[in-house]
């Protein structure tokens, strides 16, 4: 079992950052690939970002690409977010996922991920 949770979420203007930060349970953090999803309001979840065991493979979504940066710090169980240049468009809550690795596609789909946090809000205002 894994426990993931977000922190960092909040209200910016357009045009301002944030980081968002993923803390997981446990010594095993390196055999997960993780990745970040958001979801709107009356909206489905949809993909962001995708980091794999080391961080050397990371993946964005095409709305995300160049803005955007995913890290991780495995001595720290942690997994970021950083993001920049945020527009309303990017308003929704954000989860970030762990992924034993079974999924030969990638990014993995989002039903192959293993654990989910809760959740962070970001609220971007014009």
């Amino acid at each position: 079992q894994v426990q993931l949770v977000e922190s960092g979420g909040g209200l910016v203007q357009a045009g301002g950052s944030l980081r968002l930060s993923c803390v997981a349970s446990g010594r095993t953090f390196s055999s997960y690939r993780m990745g970040w999803f958001r979801q709107a309001p009356g909206k489905e979840r949809v993909f962001v970002a995708f980091i794999g065991w080391t961080g050397a493979n990371t993946y964005y979504a095409d709305s995300v690409k160049g803005r955007f940066t995913i890290s991780r710090d495995n001595a720290k169980n942690t997994v970021y977010l950083q993001m920049n240049s945020l527009a309303p468009e990017d308003t929704a809550t954000y989860y970030c996922a762990a992924d034993r690795g079974r999924s030969r596609l990638i990014p993995p789909p989002l039903t192959t991920y293993d654990y989910w946090g809760q959740g962070t809000q970001v609220t971007i205002s014009s």
